[in-house]
């Protein structure tokens, strides 16, 4: 699947920004635990000597529900354009943490986070409370189909500037990156 999105950081108080959403479908609050794993034997599947991620494998703990998902994202000109994104759901996180440790994976980022839920047309908006990094609103369109990216981008943008925010430009990298910066975390 391809997920299109935008994301922002948004600087209105919580209130105020659950306000300008309240005519959108509420799709309800969530809590989700993040792990982010790295394999130090290969150059690809661990953050680069600037903190980015190409290619990520995360494991998600979202209302009592496990996943597995590897992201995979292509860039234009060194900007970020979308993730092809490869998730299932898991049974038993605790044997896949195990898995991980005898392959040598090594987890070296956690993002604890609540998620409010909207929904209006074709996209989905996820205001995002991140603990130890801030609130964020991602506006997110996935889609099968062979789409123009950059114009399914400006119609995003396009749709947050609509709603008169105080939100930063388009960040064109993730929470994991934004953490991993914030919080000074290096991986050689």
């Amino acid at each position: 699947m391809k997920e299109i999105e935008v994301l922002v950081e948004v600087y209105n108080k919580f209130d105020e920004l659950k306000k300008k959403l309240a005519d959108f479908e509420y799709k309800g609050l969530k809590r989700t635990l993040d792990e982010y794993y790295y394999d130090p034997q290969r150059d690809d599947l661990k953050p680069d000597k600037n903190g980015g991620l190409n290619h990520c494998l995360r494991l998600r703990t979202k209302d009592n529900e496990c996943f597995i998902t590897y992201k995979d994202d292509v860039f234009e000109n060194g900007k970020w354009l979308y993730s092809d994104e490869y998730e299932t759901k898991i049974e038993n996180i605790s044997m896949l943490r195990e898995i991980f440790k005898r392959l040598g994976l090594i987890k070296f980022i956690e993002i604890d986070n609540c998620k409010d839920t909207y929904v209006f047309n074709d996209y989905e908006i996820v205001i995002e409370n991140v603990k130890d990094l801030g609130i964020f609103m991602e506006v997110e369109y996935c889609t099968e189909d062979d789409v123009d990216v950059k114009k399914v981008k400006d119609e995003i943008q396009s749709f947050i500037n609509s709603l008169g925010l105080n939100v930063s430009e388009e960040l064109n990298v993730g929470k994991p990156e934004l953490y991993m910066k914030k919080h000074n975390i290096k991986i050689d």
